[in-house]
This record gives C-alpha cells, sequence and structure tokens, in this order.
C-alpha cells in the first residue's frame, strides 16, 4: 500500500479518488483536517476498504512511525501543505510548522523505517514530495519558463516554507540515501478547489452575486494544471521517475487573471446565466483592489523534462479543464455551502475587506 498525507485536501484527495479508480492498491490518507481539509471531499470512498483515513499531523514524528511501522508501505506521497500564499503574509508561522517542521517530522520518519526493510524493499521504496513552482520566483515578461535547474528566488512566506521543504527532501537522498522524487507543479484548478483561491472564488462570488475582487491590474501571468492531468503526473513520476530526480509538472497554459475570470464569467454566463438580468454579464461584476504584498509577475513551467523522460503530457487544454471545473461547481452547490461556512467566511471578509480599504485610500 502507499501512504498519502494531506489527503482531505484538494490535490490530494483528487489524487486518492483516481488512484482508487486505477488502481485496487490501498491508500492509507494521513489528514490534520485543517480549515482546508475535507471529508466531503472522500464521501465517494467513504465505504472503500481500500481507502484508510487516520486523522493525525504530520509534525507528531512518534505517531508518523508508529503508522509506518504498522502500515508497512512502498511509498509515500507527500502533498500536506498551507499552500495560501495570502494566509502566508498574514500568518506564516503555520506555513513553517507544516510546510518546514512537518515535512522534517516526516522524513526523520520515514529514515528510520526505510532503514528497518529488505534491500529489495529499500530499492522499491519511494518519497514523493509534492511542491510548487513558485520556490523558483518570479519571471519577466519575456524570461524562459522555469526549469528543474532554475535557482530558486521563493518571495513569499509560502515559497520559502516550500522551498525549504524542498531542500529537506534534497537533503535527506543525499545524506542518507533515502529515495527522493520531487515535482514542482504550476497552478492547480479543478473539482474539491478550496474557494479561497482565484477559479473557485471567483465562480462562487459570481453566482451569489459578490464583487469578483482582482488584484491590481489582473495582469499577472500563471501556467494552468488542470488537476486530474496533475494526479496522472504523478503517478508516472512515481512509476518510472529517477531516485533524486525533480520533475517539473506544467499545463502548457499560460494567462493573466484577468483573461482566467473573463473566461470564467463567459461560460458561466453561457451554463447559468442571469436570470431576468437581460444581456447582463457577469463580467460586470469584476472589482480591482489593492495588490498582495510581493505578488510575483509571472509563472511559467517547461514541462519537456517529464515529457522525454518520461512521456507524459497534460491531456486537459484550459478551455477543456476549465469548462469541466465550472460545470462541477454547478453541481455540486451543496460542497460549496459547507466549506463557505464557519472560518472560511471570516477569512474572506478580513482578506478582501483590508484590499478593499487599501484601494480606497489609495484614489
Amino acid at each position: 500500500m502507499i501512504i498519502v498525507t494531506g489527503g482531505a485536501g484538494f490535490i490530494g484527495s483528487n489524487f486518492v479518488l483516481d488512484w482508487l479508480i486505477s488502481s485496487d492498491e490501498p491508500v492509507v490518507n494521513v489528514d490534520k483536517l485543517t480549515y482546508a481539509g475535507n471529508l466531503d471531499n472522500l464521501v465517494s470512498v467513504r465505504n472503500d476498504s481500500r481507502h484508510i483515513f487516520v486523522h493525525a499531523d504530520i509534525c507528531d514524528t512518534p505517531r508518523m512511525a508508529q503508522l509506518l511501522s504498522e502500515y508497512r508501505p512502498r511509498a509515500i506521497v507527500h502533498f500536506a501543505a498551507e499552500s495560501h500564499v495570502d494566509r502566508s503574509i498574514h500568518g506564516p508561522m503555520d506555513f513553517i510548522e507544516t510546510n518546514v517542521k512537518g515535512t522534517f517530522s516526516l522524513l526523520e520518519a520515514t529514515k528510520v523505517y526505510w532503514n528497518t526493510l529488505h534491500e529489495e524493499e529499500k530499492l522499491a521504496f519511494r518519497f514523493l514530495h509534492v511542491s510548487t513552482d513558485e520556490v523558483y520566483g518570479s519571471l519577466g515578461p519575456n524570461d524562459p519558463p522555469f526549469t528543474e535547474t532554475t535557482s530558486y528566488a521563493p518571495n513569499s512566506p509560502y515559497s520559502a516554507s516550500k522551498a525549504a521543504s524542498d531542500h529537506l527532501v534534497r537533503a535527506y537522498h543525499h545524506t542518507y540515501g533515502l529515495p527522493v522524487l520531487t515535482t514542482n507543479c504550476s497552478n492547480n484548478y479543478g473539482p474539491y478547489h478550496f474557494p479561497e483561491k482565484l477559479i473557485p472564488l471567483m465562480i462562487t462570488n459570481a453566482r451569489a452575486g459578490k464583487p469578483l475582487p482582482i488584484y491590481g491590474d489582473g495582469q499577472q501571468v500563471r501556467d494552468w494544471l488542470y488537476v486530474g492531468d496533475h494526479c496522472a503526473a504523478i503517478r508516472r513520476v512515481l512509476e518510472a521517475g529517477k531516485v533524486g530526480e525533480v520533475y517539473n509538472v506544467g499545463g502548457w497554459n499560460e494567462k493573466t487573471n484577468l483573461e482566467v475570470v473573463h473566461v470564467l464569467c463567459d461560460i458561466l454566463d453561457e451554463l447559468d446565466p442571469k436570470s431576468g438580468a437581460g444581456l447582463a454579464s457577469y463580467r460586470d461584476q469584476i472589482t480591482y483592489v489593492t495588490d498582495r504584498p510581493g505578488h510575483d509577475r509571472r509563472y511559467a513551467i517547461d514541462a519537456r523534462k517529464i515529457e522525454r523522460e518520461l512521456d507524459w503530457k497534460p491531456a486537459e487544454t484550459f478551455d477543456t479543464g476549465i469548462r469541466k471545473t465550472v460545470a462541477w461547481y454547478l453541481v455540486n452547490e451543496q460542497w460549496v455551502r459547507n466549506v463557505q461556512s464557519g472560518d472560511y467566511a471570516k477569512w474572506v471578509e478580513k482578506n478582501y475587506q483590508m484590499r478593499d480599504a487599501q484601494s480606497e485610500a489609495s484614489k
């Protein structure tokens, strides 16, 4: 079996669901269930004996050691992380705790467990660390995309914490021989995406008749990767990746934030038009708010290495993936209502009220 950390979060839960569709191999899903961890994501496998959920914190090294000893996995796929840049600006400590200390604790427990394995099992074992393109910093308009050898230059507490975790994973390979793999992905989107991020926030705000807040001028560029494609890439790296290597995973879809919001509005105008509003468009709800501090201008992933060495490339274009995503949110209104309660609602109100106030003060 395999252990997946953070398997109740956005990408982790998609990975667990896809894994159980494509494989009979059991998954031990370890998640702390912070605000972004949601067992509703996994309701379809609630009674599946191949899915074993464990409520635990990766920072708890003895607990991680106990789970490894009990379940004896052949691989660990490590998603668990705090991942929202805005939250890292307001409260960086949680990011240091989970992304740095948590990865260290998991590596320590894994190192001990790995050294108990028979030689054949040690050779077959893998620790796959899922990271982000944000560790590479920001690109200018004409700069080539990030490659696996691009120097690290993180610009937010979030990306700095992920860079630190990447370095720890590399160090445990080179110092202790732990068989690791690292993937650095571009911006994911798709089902079960917690609605603090751009795409789900815009979909949910649009349908609720709320403003669609765009940071700055909206010309920040991101490469967009459909989450199902990302899951397929991780499975491929786990299957055939070379130990110690890094693989960048991208969608070959560079879009400005404003372009993305326009596309979302246009799809919603088609699939869920405003009732009784004549020719009114969801684009009418777009507003501009003060940019966040240190907002990277452009990310872009060069994903040729994983295509060349592992024969993987994304199956979805942005057009096909974003249409699937909007359709999913339209069908899953109850899931959206459930995650928009409590702490999430307070966070969104605090973050965007602050941006609005700054925008007014700058006029």
